[in-house]
């Protein structure tokens, strides 16, 4: 874990499966995914990047007791389990399901991504699932795999058996189960949505990929980086597709993003806003924007069609790259720890995640503001950069601002320009002009 670099970690769609699936893959596609993830292993061996301090590598913390689960049931996927359970849990308990990112454990997770700070005052518990380089030789859940990402297949089914246990072996509230993760186990979260409506009444993807986005090894790559562009409703129809039949309530789904991911494209919340606003029957132009935390991340809320609590919101964390904003302090709003570079001292997500699954108490949504306020964001960059972020998109060669359509030229890095954000989502020409 410590020669990783918070802005490249190893990518969540990485070697293939080891022998438990290795009868699926062709040795061509087999020895493609193994140079791929050495290539990538040999350029995470340098030293530490910007977002996670340097002289902090020994934090004075004591890691967290997670309990190991040797027998939940069936276990098609070959994951561990591991449980944080708070002193003092109570009955019907809500409980959140988290996932790490490649390279990860459950232990590195728990320690630094501070959910089990949230547990501790709120009273719930925390299920850890954990994959292994048996399945994946850069520990990265399966997302991109569909003998792992089908309902009733796979990691899916272990992680779906992990709740059931949880339900009968700790009372907890099916009726208030989350789902959470990080690049490869934010990409899961999606599966685990789609897959399971019916057992997740919300979820949180941090640096991670819509859902239905990658079949192999070779697909997930472009996922991953520049992104694939489709149609909200075409997103949507892949989730339903999932669990064919179900016909709601669907998951509240929050996003989280890095503005300056360069693993995981920010480009990729773009889609996952497209994909559940439109799962909700949403428009993708916000109700409510502002921005929350020291950083003043960037939140854009998609209200629910009652108009109460967001269905689906989009939190762009500013200046950061690919990993788990947090905020190491004592504060209400901080949490986590930077001990491990997958880890960006930024925002407490984890506080914020913990309040958008209504797991701290607050029930009262707050007032729509109308128009938004969320002040004009600025961004100059060549064209392919304005794609692979997902301000532009491009056609025929040739590029156009997101959301305003306008003609920025060639499909290249040698075309720059300034575009100016306002409302989220919405892109306009500002060369020049920009503040």
């Amino acid at each position: 874990m410590s020669y990783v670099v918070p802005s490249h970690p190893a990518p969540p769609g990485a070697p293939p499966p080891g022998s438990r699936r290795g009868g699926r893959w062709s040795r061509t596609v087999r020895r493609l995914a193994a140079a791929v993830a050495l290539a990538t292993g040999a350029a995470l061996a340098g030293p530490g990047a910007a977002g996670a301090s340097a002289a902090e590598p020994a934090q004075a913390r004591v890691a967290a007791a997670l309990e190991r689960v040797t027998s939940f049931g069936a276990n098609p996927g070959g994951l561990n389990m591991y449980v944080y359970r708070p002193a003092a849990l109570p009955a019907n308990a809500p409980a959140v399901v988290a996932l790490h990112g490649c390279t990860q454990s459950a232990q590195v997770y728990s320690d630094n991504a501070g959910l089990n700070t949230f547990a501790d005052r709120h009273g719930f518990l925390v299920v850890y699932a954990e994959t292994t380089t048996v399945n994946n030789g850069n520990k990265c859940f399966n997302w991109f795999q569909p003998g792992d990402t089908r309902r009733g297949r796979g990691e899916a089914a272990s992680i779906r058996q992990m709740v059931a246990h949880a339900a009968t072996a700790y009372g907890v509230d099916t009726g208030r189960v989350q789902v959470t993760g990080l690049s490869a186990g934010g990409a899961m979260t999606s599966v685990m949505l789609a897959a399971y409506p019916d057992v997740f009444a919300a979820g949180a993807v941090v640096a991670g990929i819509p859902y239905g986005c990658g079949t192999d090894v070779v697909s997930a790559f472009g996922c991953m980086s520049p992104g694939v562009d489709r149609t909200p409703a075409a997103w949507a129809q892949a989730v339903r597709d999932a669990h064919p039949g179900f016909a709601g309530p669907w998951p509240r789904v929050a996003i989280w993003h890095g503005d300056n991911d360069a693993t995981v494209a920010p480009r990729n919340a773009d889609e996952l806003r497209d994909q559940w606003t439109a799962v909700h029957g949403l428009g993708q132009t916000p109700d409510r924007t502002s921005t929350i935390g020291p950083n003043s991340t960037r939140r854009s809320e998609y209200l629910a069609a009652d108009g109460g609590a967001s269905a689906v919101e989009v939190n762009r964390v500013p200046g950061t790259g690919h990993g788990t904003p947090v905020d190491p302090g004592s504060g209400a709003e901080q949490c986590g720890a930077t001990g491990t570079q997958h880890f960006i001292d930024s925002v407490c997500s984890s506080y914020w995640i913990t309040r958008f699954f209504g797991l701290d108490g607050t029930t009262t949504p707050e007032p729509p503001v109308d128009p938004p306020t969320e002040p004009a964001a600025c961004w100059t960059a060549n064209n392919y950069e304005h794609v692979r972020a997902g301000r532009a998109t491009t056609t025929g060669g040739q590029v156009y601002a997101k959301g305003s359509g306008q003609h920025l030229g060639l499909y290249n890095t040698f075309v720059t320009h300034t575009l100016k954000e306002s409302p989220a989502g919405h892109y306009v020409v500002a060369d020049g002009s920009c503040p």
